[in-house]
């Protein structure tokens, strides 16, 4: 995920424009009542637990026989008399599978684990079968019925789980936003008040940067951050938590030429550093950890304790006071940091000889002394020199930065390298509780950047492990490595992993968890690499697997995945949202890949099994249909005689792609979804996302009465966007690469913003607000802006 520049200009965007026929929507065609075909099945006397979707009878009663992701709706006369005896089939398979169902339900619970997905389905599928059967054997079974055709609603919950606080808890205090969308369901909407609708970020000396706050409006407090800053505030414990790279230097053993990953406190009053997290880039490079990332997830914090995943693919557990508690908290203590080391290469390599030799001989070269001290560990007095294995490993014991401690001397590789273990004395430095390497215990290896906000639930830590492509792009390491795992928050005891996106990952997988309850069951959910998302009852699942409750793929099965971002297929960067009882999710790729084809999706979590909006199949020379495997590039390919066919067990409520806004019949730039990383941020049914194309999108998020999305407005804030809205106090705010923060009033009337204001640098990240203040970092700085008293 690079920095990637729009070079559209305003021109070329009102100027482009395609006729497109949107995807149908699930639901009824006109007025919500039942079809005939449903008509029928109720005739019969079968019970109709979940309508089937318009598309699937209006498929059968008018003839189309084109996927609904296709503007070509032509037929041949053969095709027409197929498609009547297809209807005729199909609305006779409903009425015995009605009634089967209805049975199903009667006598047989639900399935322990319902993997319904096409990949072993091979045989040629049975001709009375329904076409839209993922499954080789007759729909018409007991088990194909309870996990295709019905939404089975289980209302057992987890027993005994506690929360440190409900989501609605952290939604209506406003003091605090401990993670990523605020709590785990994902929405950036908290009850805060009292925020600013405009400010003035004041001036910054060239030179030196120095801020001049007389120069500002309603801005408390401003600090300095790395280079790049990915990472979104959360405030929490009376402190701001941020992720960015080492461009500030705030350690003097890491000075700001070192490139880090950074997890920076400060205190939220006044923006002061408190202590920092430093993650070591990893030695294989860019295809593991991109140059000058830093960190960047957003850190989850419940009272004392902060979970966040590094850039060296580690799952890292903290103690929100480091070590200002005067407390080394474990299971890891006296963890072990670099202070300072010399190359035995180019200038240095006589300074290296030197101190080598003076090691050796007991003693400390001023080499040794310069490099210490440079590093904030200044020697005073006499140093007690012991050596542990002859000329490669040494002990120092002495006061170094006014501290008496040791530290030890070692050569690695071409490396001199002197470190100290860490503790209470260190208050700039992060007091780390415990460790899990994703990479080492799982055999992971993340594409370019791990970037996963965890999230919990109880005891249960979810995350996205970042398992991905070579960088070629080409190849996938780790075939077998999770994608998902589930983990004691408190213990680090992994209790499940899964790789439902196995070799079908595209690119990375950088999207984060969400948890929420539906019915009384709590779903994990997880936005794979393929494209799909998956659901996973939260709990600590049995023998090391999840249960996997329901997927669905959030791309057309024509399209077609392409390297560099040139095909239509994308995988799902943002982070699900869970509303009214309901999943909001876009998908996207790289930002370096453009603008593209992109979709928004509002899906039904209380549904089972393959709960996609279509199905692969094979038209056979019969007219029977058989299930395809997913395949990764693209799951149908019309010209090898494959077909995307409508699933009656789909999931989808509603599908933006397009909306023709003017009602001119065709539909422009600003009337299409593009690819998002943005997260949708919702409030009393209003919608607000962002996409790359620098559009603000504002829908409802209940459908019309045909089941189509509505849309209220577009916005162009000719920028290309990363982040998601924030809707707090009356307003929205959004932020863009160029640097402007847009403003709106809330609510669907107000399509244009009432303030624009620049940052000077880009904002990659997402506005946040707690405790009056709104949070915004921008790729350099941290800003606490704030209503300025009279």
């Amino acid at each position: 995920m690079r920095r990637f520049t729009s070079t559209m200009s305003k021109s070329e965007r009102t100027t482009k424009t395609a006729k497109r026929v949107p995807w149908l929507p699930p639901g009824g065609p006109d007025d919500g009542r039942f079809t005939p075909a449903e008509t029928m099945i109720r005739e019969a006397g079968a019970s109709i637990a979940v309508r089937l979707p318009a598309r699937v009878w209006e498929r059968a009663f008018f003839c189309k026989t084109k996927t609904p992701f296709t503007n070509d709706n032509s037929m041949t006369k053969n095709d027409s008399k197929k498609s009547e005896w297809n209807a005729i089939t199909l609305i006779f398979v409903a009425t015995v599978c009605g009634s089967l169902t209805s049975l199903a339900l009667s006598g047989c619970g639900q399935p322990t684990s319902l993997h319904a997905s096409t990949v072993s389905a091979t045989e040629t599928a049975d001709s009375s079968c329904c076409p839209c059967c993922p499954k080789a054997t007759s729909c018409c079974s007991e088990e194909a019925s309870a996990e295709l055709l019905v939404s089975v609603k289980d209302d057992t919950p987890i027993s005994g789980v506690q929360e440190y606080k409900s989501p609605e808890e952290v939604m209506e205090s406003g003091d605090s936003w401990p993670q990523w969308g605020g709590t785990r369901l994902g929405n950036n909407a908290p009850n805060v008040t009292g925020l600013p609708a405009t400010w003035i970020i004041g001036d910054f000396d060239r030179q030196t940067d120095a801020w001049d706050k007389d120069s500002s409006e309603n801005i408390r407090w401003v600090t300095s951050l790395g280079s790049q800053t990915y990472g979104n505030p959360v405030i929490a414990d009376g402190k701001v938590f941020v992720g960015t790279n080492n461009g500030s230097g705030y350690l003097k053993r890491y000075p700001s030429e070192v490139d880090l990953g950074c997890l920076i406190a400060l205190d939220d009053s006044n923006g002061d550093f408190l202590w920092q997290h430093s993650s070591e880039k990893l030695i294989t490079g860019r295809v593991h950890d991109w140059p000058l990332q830093g960190i960047c997830c957003a850190p989850l914090v419940e009272g004392d304790r902060l979970w966040f995943v590094t850039n060296r693919g580690e799952v890292r557990c903290l103690d929100t006071n480091g070590f200002y508690d005067n407390e080394d908290d474990g299971p890891v203590v006296d963890e072990p940091a670099k202070v300072a080391e010399i190359m035995n290469a180019g200038d240095a390599a006589q300074a290296y000889t030197d101190s080598v030799a003076a090691l050796s001989a007991g003693k400390l070269s001023q080499a040794a002394k310069d490099a210490l001290s440079a590093a904030g560990e200044e020697v005073q007095g006499d140093v007690a020199i012991k050596t542990i294995t002859a000329d490669k490993v040494w002990s120092l014991a002495g006061n170094f930065g006014g501290v008496d401690r040791e530290l030890s001397a070692k050569i690695v590789g071409p490396r001199l390298v002197f470190s100290k273990t860490l503790g209470t004395q260190d208050k700039r430095e992060a007091d780390t509780v415990w460790v899990y390497d994703m990479m080492d215990e799982l055999g992971v290896s993340q594409h370019n950047m791990a970037a996963c906000s965890v999230t919990s639930y109880g005891d249960l830590l979810f995350v996205n492990t970042s398992n991905g492509m070579d960088e070629a792009h080409i190849n996938l390491p780790a075939p077998d490595a999770p994608s998902f795992l589930c983990m004691d928050k408190n213990t680090a005891e992994v209790y499940w992993t899964d790789r439902s996106p196995g070799v079908n990952i595209l690119h990375g997988q950088w999207s984060s968890p969400t948890v929420a309850v539906f019915d009384g069951t709590p779903q994990a959910l997880f936005a794979g690499g393929d494209g799909y998302l998956y659901s996973f009852r939260a709990d600590k699942g049995s023998e090391g697997k999840p249960e996997l409750l329901w997927k669905f793929d959030c791309n057309p099965k024509e399209s077609k995945w392409v390297l560099g971002g040139k095909g239509t297929r994308n995988n799902i960067i943002a982070t699900p949202v869970a509303y009214d009882g309901k999943i909001f999710v876009a998908v996207g790729q790289d930002p370096e890949h453009g603008e593209g084809e992109g979709h928004l999706w509002c899906i039904d979590p209380t549904r089972r099994g393959d709960v996609s909006p279509e199905l692969a199949v094979k038209i056979q020379d019969d007219g029977s249909r058989t299930p395809i495997e997913h395949r990764r590039l693209q799951a149908v390919i019309p010209e090898n005689g494959e077909a995307a066919v409508a699933n009656p067990n789909s999931a989808a409520v509603w599908h933006y792609r397009f909306a023709d806004q003017n009602g001119d019949g065709e539909y422009d730039f600003e009337e299409e979804m593009h690819r998002s990383c943005g997260t949708v941020a919702i409030k009393d049914d209003v919608l607000y996302i962002a996409d790359f194309a620098g559009l603000v999108h504002c829908l409802s998020t209940k459908p019309d009465e045909s089941g189509m999305p509505i849309v209220h407005f577009t916005y162009d804030m000719f920028a290309q966007s990363w982040g998601s809205p924030l809707i707090a106090d009356g307003h929205v705010y959004i932020g863009d690469e160029d640097g402007d923060v847009a403003v709106f009033e809330f609510g669907p009337e107000n399509k244009e913003p009432i303030e624009e204001i620049n940052m000077e640098t880009s904002v990659y990240s997402t506005p946040v607000a707690a405790k009056s203040t709104l949070f915004i970092s921008t790729k350099d700085k941290l800003f606490a802006i704030g209503k300025q008293s009279d």
